[in-house]
């Protein structure tokens, strides 16, 4: 099935770009998350508004996404959450929450969607987690999850 990704999903390509997946991969999940949509000879005019639209959002240049990266790795991250007592959370921590968390400390604000979690964060202590600056460059953020 060919579509049109809407957000850049790892693996797969950018936004705005016209991929062709399996139906099921389609249908199942990059349609209802809203990561793509069904192209169309319409939706093809649709691309260009998309690209426009990634470019405002997007680190430009590899420059601008090492100086983000620099106040990303010099911000102290401290996550505060519910827990139980052996440490164990309530839930988890989501990439939102570390968008949040870093701009809540004075890093850049920066979009969840560029949050990689590694693992689910489900306990108390140092986590170590990626943000996708740009597609040649990351920062490593360490956040510290505590109890509330």
């Amino acid at each position: 099935m060919k579509i049109i990704l809407t957000h850049e999903v790892s693996g797969l390509g950018t936004a705005g770009e016209v991929v062709d997946v399996k139906d099921g991969y389609a249908r199942n999940y990059l349609i209802p998350r809203n990561f793509a949509i069904r192209w169309t000879k319409g939706g093809e005019k649709d691309v260009e508004q998309i690209r426009r639209a990634r470019k405002i959002h997007e680190i430009a240049t590899i420059e601008q996404a090492n100086e983000v990266k620099a106040k990303l790795e010099g911000v102290k991250v401290r996550l505060a959450v519910r827990s139980g007592d052996a440490g164990r959370l309530f839930g988890s921590v989501t990439p939102a929450d570390v968008a949040s968390a870093i701009e809540a400390a004075g890093g850049p604000k920066i979009d969840k969607r560029r949050v990689e979690l590694g693992s689910p964060i489900k306990t108390l202590g140092a986590h170590a987690t990626s943000v996708r600056l740009h597609p040649e460059v990351a920062a490593q953020v360490n956040i510290e999850v505590v109890s509330a």
